[in-house]
């Protein structure tokens, strides 16, 4: 899960934040195990920081990073827990509409190579036309349509909720 309001541990290296996630992985042997060793995850970290376009930054503190910068690290984060389910809130708040389509790219592009799954909160729906293969609409709560993107953009009860008339 990432969160509406960056969640990263700002004093410390790019590099250990993503390891300090990937470490919290519980192996094979149970957690307890993890307590008496500590995983190898450097080549993931890596890898990582390298898709998200941060393994330039590995060495600099957390907090340095520009605001598009640390939302990516807090994905970053999230993914080094190899998780299938990404919960990803509203994940280009505060971005430039130049980072939003990179980041909306990335998001996409990451979450096919690894076979995710992506449960997206987002309030932007260029972001979330370009990320999502099916598209579930709430008003006030209720689920008023559910389809495609391409769908979703021309549903009448979409149209009416959030381009007019809606209460």
């Amino acid at each position: 899960k990432t969160f509406q309001i960056t969640n990263i541990f700002p004093e410390i290296s790019v590099f250990d934040n993503v390891r300090v996630a990937a470490q919290s992985r519980a192996p094979e042997e149970g957690r307890l195990g993890a307590l008496w060793r500590v995983a190898d995850v450097g080549a993931e970290v890596t890898a990582l920081l390298t898709a998200f376009n941060l393994a330039g930054r590995a060495d600099e503190r957390a907090h340095n990073l520009s605001h598009g910068e640390q939302r990516y690290l807090e994905i970053c984060l999230a993914l080094a827990t190899r998780p299938r389910l990404l919960l990803p809130d509203d994940p280009t708040a505060g971005m430039t509409p130049g980072d939003t389509r990179a980041a909306t790219e990335l998001i996409r592009r990451v979450a096919a190579e690894r076979g995710l799954t992506v449960l997206l909160i987002e309030h932007d729906m260029s972001v979330v036309m370009g990320i999502s293969n099916r598209v579930a609409v709430l008003h006030f709560g209720e689920k008023i349509a559910e389809g495609t993107p391409e769908a979703i953009r021309s549903d009448p009860r979409v149209i009416e909720a959030y381009l007019g008339g809606a209460d």
